[in-house]
């Protein structure tokens, strides 16, 4: 289920999509009706109309989008929604939701790709693709980009946080801030868990002692290694992650 600009696309303006790549997106997961961040959502999307387009929205641009995603979801209470910018308009995209219990812990290896405009979430999505589908091939779960400076970054799709012993580590390096990390690091702090935000790098991954991966699918997905370097201690790590992702409230859209 899709609708551009809050109506059905013509045929001339699916190919013009289809054959096209310019744009930026925020993806979110929906249940009964409501979604956590919103605010954060529409802030992105604000960021790359700016970036990619030259301009920046209004209140009235902002209900616009909102009507736009209520109107695609219709009687569906439960979803995972993609809104995209495109050269066309917004397209708003509806799937089936993703259950966010973890997976068992992934298998993960180190890529030196970095994205493009790290700082958004954009549609060149083409490297970070190619990178998941090269350590599948032989024979892991995803990719960790790690930086020319050896600092590491982030997943294909999520992001990345340690466990040191004492607190949640998140690497501070060009990379995209992803709604559910920044909500996240609000939840921590407002529980009273420790957290820091440092420069993480990848000589520095035999010292931490737990990884999870982090993305609006699932809040605290267990990494069980990265390369070489195995992960056995993930308990403390995914509890600290999940108590706070709890406490985190749902926005209406």
């Amino acid at each position: 289920m899709f609708q551009l600009n809050g109506r059905e696309p013509t045929p001339d303006e699916l190919h013009r999509m289809a054959i096209g790549n310019y744009g930026h997106f925020t993806s979110m997961q929906v249940r009964d009706g409501r979604v956590r961040g919103m605010a954060l959502h529409l802030a992105r999307l604000d960021d790359g109309n700016e970036m990619f387009f030259g301009r920046r929205g209004d209140v009235d641009d902002e209900l616009r989008l909102r009507g736009w995603i209520r109107q695609a979801l219709g009687a569906v209470a439960d979803a995972s929604v993609r809104v995209t910018v495109t050269e066309l308009g917004v397209l708003v995209s509806v799937g089936d939701p993703v259950p966010d219990d973890p997976r068992p812990p992934l298998r993960v290896r180190t890529d030196g790709y970095e994205r493009p405009w790290p700082a958004q979430k954009h549609a060149a999505t083409m490297g970070l693709r190619y990178a998941r589908r090269a350590a599948a091939a032989v024979g892991y779960d995803d990719a960790l980009f790690i930086g020319r400076d050896g600092r590491v970054r982030e997943g294909s799709m999520w992001n990345v946080a340690f466990w040191d012993g004492a607190q949640v580590v998140f690497p501070d390096a060009p990379m995209l801030k992803g709604v559910t990390m920044v909500l996240l690091q609000i939840a921590l702090s407002m529980t009273g868990n420790p957290w820091t935000l440092r420069p993480v790098r990848v000589a520095e991954l035999p010292d931490l002692l737990a990884a999870a991966a982090i993305n609006s699918q699932c809040p605290a997905q267990p990494i069980g290694s990265i390369g070489d370097v195995v992960f056995g201690e993930h308990e403390k790590l995914v509890s600290a992650l999940r108590t706070a992702w709890d406490t985190v409230p749902w926005d209406e859209i």
